[in-house]
């Protein structure tokens, strides 16, 4: 999956909890979220801050697809709450998917 597929991916399934996503499309979407938020809180933090907010609800849906495809629950988001969990979520996020 390209770079511009996963991020049209990710915000056509803006709320989809369901289903599964591949490890390129997870990842694409994180890289594209962390380049867009440093390079917006450079030019204009509350810019960061809103974009931050928008992509909120589908970074949590890719996460919960993301768990899904590796055989776990969504809900295995929350322990990333703990600040150690979000090691966790990340060794979670990088297995091969069972799918």
């Amino acid at each position: 999956m390209s770079f511009q597929d996963a991020i049209k991916v990710c915000f056509q399934k803006y709320a989809d909890f369901s289903g599964t996503a591949k490890r390129p499309e997870f990842w694409w979407w994180v890289v594209f979220c962390i380049i867009i938020s440093a390079i917006l809180n450079m030019v204009l933090p509350i810019i960061g801050a809103v974009f931050s907010l928008a992509v909120l609800l589908p970074s949590l849906s890719v996460g919960s697809r993301r768990l899904h495809d590796v055989g776990m629950s969504g809900w295995w988001q929350l322990i990333g709450l703990t600040g150690i969990g979000v090691l966790v979520l990340i060794y979670f996020w990088a297995q091969k998917g069972k799918g």
